[in-house]
């Protein structure tokens, strides 16, 4: 693979001094990784809250359960929905990251009322089981559960026709997974997808590994504790349920438009790389957007962080390239 590779010295002067603004401001803090899931959990949202703040204005917000669906082994699933003023038709349903263990609709609301202020549509954030008490393919299974009671027309006052599926992260693996899951399944897919800097192997030997194995943030250590919290006591390596990357030629052959993003400061950067180049060897044509100078999760931070908010105009413009809207 013929790859670039960001130094961690290049991150950006926004991007560095955002950094150095929150570590002047929490100081030291634990690994959440390393604490018990809860208190990890509690930690990430501490933190995620200054990142929520200045929320832009809805038409709408509302909650709404869907119900356990007893043939795909789901669980009842809250999803937040966000509505903006300038909606048209269409829903984006965007799993948030969080290494299959952390985070809610609430750590990544101001991310999804940006991107749907942007792509002029409603956002749904379904809030799946987490790992490590609720391992693969629990939270899986919660997220297309979400998706087909939005193809199918059963969550009430949402127009999901048009619908596109978006995620973080392992938010970008989940919404990956599930075109996969419906796909062998004959379900109907999403029109198209907005991938943000995933994770879609459990193999952490990448360039961007390497290069990034101590952060700045994310870090080989992290990630390996959220693939072990994520996989329990199985192998999912192998899966391409589980690891988008392992799926076969014409399974990705056949997905939806697919709209890429890499954070150019991260350990995950080559997964995002590594699938666009299998895509362009398959003959498609997905959007590649390498935001250069940025770490891993900085969509976290458009309330302070321009390439943020610049970033999720150009992911609403391929929205809305994606349901023929201009």
């Amino acid at each position: 693979m013929n790859e670039e590779r960001p130094d961690p010295s290049l991150l950006s002067p926004p991007m560095r001094a955002l950094m150095e603004k929150m570590a002047a401001e929490f100081g030291p803090l634990p690994d959440a990784t390393l604490l018990p899931p809860a208190e990890g959990r509690a930690l990430s949202a501490r933190l995620n809250e200054k990142r929520n703040v200045n929320l832009p204005a809805m038409m709408s917000e509302a909650e709404v359960w869907v119900p356990a669906d007893t043939t795909l082994g789901s669980a009842p699933c809250r999803m937040r929905i966000l509505t903006p003023e300038n909606a048209g038709s269409g829903t984006i349903l965007f799993v948030h990251g969080g290494g299959f263990a952390f985070c809610s609709p609430e750590t990544h609301e101001r991310c999804a009322r940006v991107l749907a202020i942007e792509a002029g549509m409603a956002v749904a954030m379904p809030d799946y089981r987490l790992a490590p008490e609720h391992p693969f393919p629990s939270g899986l299974r919660d997220v297309v559960a979400c998706l087909r009671a939005l193809l199918n027309g059963r969550i009430e006052g949402i127009s999901a026709k048009p619908l596109l599926i978006a995620g973080d992260s392992a938010g970008a693996n989940l919404a990956l997974a599930s075109m996969l899951h419906e796909q062998t399944d004959a379900q109907s897919l999403p029109n198209g997808a907005l991938l943000f800097y995933g994770n879609f192997s459990a193999d952490l030997t990448g360039a961007s590994y390497a290069r990034f194995d101590n952060g700045p943030g994310l870090t080989i250590a992290k990630m390996e504790r959220y693939w072990q919290w994520y996989a329990g006591d199985r192998d999912i390596s192998g899966d391409p349920l589980a690891c988008p990357l392992v799926a076969s030629d014409d399974t990705l052959l056949r997905m939806p438009q697919l709209y890429l993003m890499a954070a150019g400061v991260d350990p995950l950067y080559s997964d995002t790389l590594m699938l666009h180049e299998r895509l362009q060897n398959l003959g498609r044509r997905d959007d590649l957007d390498i935001v250069p100078g940025v770490i891993h999760g900085f969509l976290q931070n458009t309330n302070e962080l321009e390439e943020a908010r610049a970033a999720l105009r150009r992911a609403g413009k391929a929205a809305r390239r994606m349901i023929h809207r201009t």
